[in-house]
């Protein structure tokens, strides 16, 4: 099935969402190696003035947000491949800024328990996003809507679930296209 996706005439462009623990760099990274797709954690992307905010407990706002989407909006069409992204994409509004990059992008929302997505974050030293950001992040959060190009999956399916669900309805959709 992978050629069969990796051959149609215009790439995948795929961006991986939802609230911080929910899995968008795993999932999307399995994704893309599925899909012979590139993958772009969209937290690199970040100016660092963001990152530091984050670190302190802040959430980002609508303005902190902008130009880091833009700017993930910009990669689709800068690039020949299938490409996938990883990037909350919490608002229809965050996802109409990506979008104007490249209205064919489908938008993959993964979701599931509060205390699920609370465990993964305490699970996970390191990472600039502390897990009091969170409720923020949920409050945030404006599921896909119907004349939004997405697939909506549930973290608590194993990864290749998901991936293999997600494969599945972006070949449904090719068909009926």
């Amino acid at each position: 099935m992978t050629g069969d996706l990796a051959m149609t005439r215009k790439p995948h462009h795929i961006v991986v969402m939802g609230v911080a623990g929910c899995g968008k760099s795993t999932v999307g990274a399995a994704l893309a190696e599925r899909l012979g797709a590139e993958f772009l954690d969209g937290d690199a992307l970040h100016p660092q003035s963001n990152i530091d905010k984050m670190a302190a407990g802040t959430p980002l706002n609508d303005d902190d947000r902008a130009p880091w989407l833009a700017e993930i909006g910009r990669r689709f069409p800068a690039s020949d491949a299938s490409l996938v992204i990883a990037c909350s994409a919490l608002k229809r509004a965050y996802r109409d800024i990506i979008r104007s990059g490249d209205p064919s992008v489908v938008f993959v929302h993964l979701h599931g328990p509060r205390e699920v997505l609370n465990e993964r974050m305490n699970s996970r030293p390191g990472h600039f996003m502390p897990a009091a950001l969170l409720d923020s992040q949920l409050a945030t959060l404006e599921p896909l809507q119907e004349d939004e190009a997405g697939i909506a999956a549930d973290i608590t399916s194993p990864v290749e679930v998901i991936v293999s669900d997600v494969q599945a309805s972006l070949a449904g959709s090719l068909l009926q296209a």
